[in-house]
């Protein structure tokens, strides 16, 4: 039977290794003992915790999806010019102004209007756009 360190299991849960902690403690997430007296997850406890929590609709401690875009600028929608496939998005982040290309169906699926707050997940030559 696989089992899981609390480190494994917080990077595969993507929470900290204290939540992991808190969670066992909590009795949500089964936890034991290995032959060395270190705690593990059971795989298949870990298993049953994750489906149950996507069932449940829980929100994960971090905000947002992971990602690596490091660099992120929370505004607002000031502009945004469509046509029937691209949309172009104007994004005042405090001093910054950002402007990404994204398709229409992206606009339409994140319900973007002006006013609208974003984020803004600078990377390279790419803005990412999403809501908080």
């Amino acid at each position: 039977m696989p089992t899981h360190s609390i480190g494994q299991a917080a990077r595969l849960l993507r929470v900290s290794p204290e939540t992991v902690r808190r969670w066992a403690d909590a009795g949500r997430l089964p936890m034991g003992r290995d032959g060395s007296g270190n705690r593990v997850i059971d795989g298949v406890g870990l298993d049953r915790f994750v489906r149950a929590r996507a069932a449940e609709g829980e929100r994960r401690d971090s905000p947002g999806p992971p990602t690596c875009v490091r660099n992120a600028l929370t505004g607002i929608v000031t502009a945004l010019a469509m046509d029937d496939v691209v949309a172009r998005v104007e994004i005042q982040a405090g001093p910054h102004q950002a402007v990404s290309l994204v398709t229409r169906e992206a606009v339409d699926e994140l319900g973007l209007a002006v006013g609208v707050t974003v984020i803004a997940r600078v990377k390279s030559t790419s803005v990412h756009v999403e809501r908080p």
